[in-house]
């Protein structure tokens, strides 16, 4: 009877942080997989079965995701697994679902790049999507040489400081100072001290929540925006947004596949049904990851309408190159043997409490290293 069951479901296990200090993020990931699904059921399914979503709340903490990543693929024996934003999150779903399960997982969010397994594929932008255009742009624009670089200690603010150090320098800029702090660090006076006195024209911060809001807070008291500074965290949206008062980021730049002012017919369309469907503070942005869970559900979906069966293998052969001719912010598409997408990009900025698009980008390759040939299930 189970067995039975099995057959006529197709499950998508989706792991969200919809509680601790990420929540205002994983609730919005986790009603975006509702939405898709909800879409996908509405069509009929795939291959003529009914998808089930198998949601799990990961509380901001990696163990919990690893926890709930060996439940979805030992206990649920999900097709596929989706989520997780803070890279050390990927890094603690991928022993369970990967490594052990072999199970193949999409992770959605922006990252450092260099996620090279033959059962992952990512979704989101990588530094030759974000750092590569932005860095340029932001220093012809501004005349700005100087960085200061106050980031989170884990993996994603250290791979991606050493792509803005070579971006920057190559470009006649230098880096000033470069420091890292616990994630749920709130004391930064010393930092905006030496901020002040290395002369910094501009703050790319890769601090992250809970340690984010004093740090604006206490970078804006210290009068650097004032003094002409400029502000930048690529990785800020609209739900990012909302948690700091506007006075404190304004002017800063981002630089994402996605944000709620991308004028497209089919963006805004997206951006209504989801308002429509959750009315609320859990935003639909880029940054958090709710743009790049879409584009990993619809890529998926279309690998498995390609490939005809759940076979893995099969699969995958299919993501490899897979492609969505309509998506947040734009199309996209799989680089074929990269297992990551190109996709549109834009830098914004935050002027009274919304962003603005400031420069669309146009469609980037993610430029990551070949992918060995990809593994069947065992």
């Amino acid at each position: 009877m189970a067995q039975s069951t099995r057959e006529r479901s197709i499950k998508v296990g989706v792991i969200a942080d919809q509680t601790g200090p990420l929540s205002f993020v994983g609730l919005a990931n986790a009603n975006v997989a509702r939405m898709v699904i909800g879409d996908i059921n509405a069509k009929g399914g795939l291959l003529g079965r009914h998808v089930e979503l198998c949601l799990e709340d990961s509380e901001t903490n990696d163990a919990v995701a690893a926890a709930k990543a060996t439940r979805l693929v030992e206990h649920e024996r999900v097709d596929v697994v989706l989520g997780g934003i803070y890279s050390s999150t990927r890094q603690a779903i991928k022993g369970p679902a990967v490594a052990r399960g072999k199970t193949l997982y999409i992770y959605p969010e922006q990252y450092e790049g260099q996620e090279c397994n033959p059962l992952i594929f990512c979704t989101g932008p990588v530094p030759a999507q974000q750092v590569d255009p932005f860095i340029p742009w932001l220093m012809q624009k501004t005349g700005a040489r100087k960085f200061y670089l106050p980031s989170a200690d884990y993996i994603w603010p250290h791979v991606m400081n050493k792509k803005v150090r070579e971006v920057v320098t190559a470009n006649g800029g230098a880096i000033v100072g470069e420091e890292y702090f616990p994630l749920d660090h709130t004391d930064y006076r010393a930092t905006v001290e030496k901020i002040a006195s290395s002369g910094a024209e501009v703050v790319f911060t890769m601090i992250v929540p809970p340690g984010l809001t004093p740090f604006f807070e206490q970078l804006h008291a210290s009068g650097f925006r004032a003094r002409g500074g400029q502000l930048v965290c690529t990785y800020f949206d609209e739900n990012f947004l909302n948690m700091v008062p506007a006075a404190h980021v304004e002017g800063l730049y981002s630089c994402l596949d996605y944000y709620q002012g991308v004028s497209d017919p089919f963006s805004q369309k997206l951006l209504a049904q989801y308002e429509t469907l959750y009315p609320g503070h859990a935003l639909f942005t880029g940054g958090s990851a709710c743009s790049g869970l879409y584009r990993g559900l619809r890529l998926w979906a279309a690998a498995v309408t390609e490939a005809g069966s759940l076979t893995q293998s099969d699969v995958i052969e299919a993501l490899d190159h897979a492609e969505i001719a309509e998506g947040p912010g734009g199309p996209a598409a799989m680089v074929p043997g990269q297992h990551h997408a190109r996709m549109n990009m834009y830098i914004a900025q935050a002027r009274g409490g919304h962003f603005q698009i400031i420069k669309s980008l146009g469609a980037i390759d993610p430029q990551e290293q070949l992918v060995a040939t990809p593994m069947a299930t065992s």
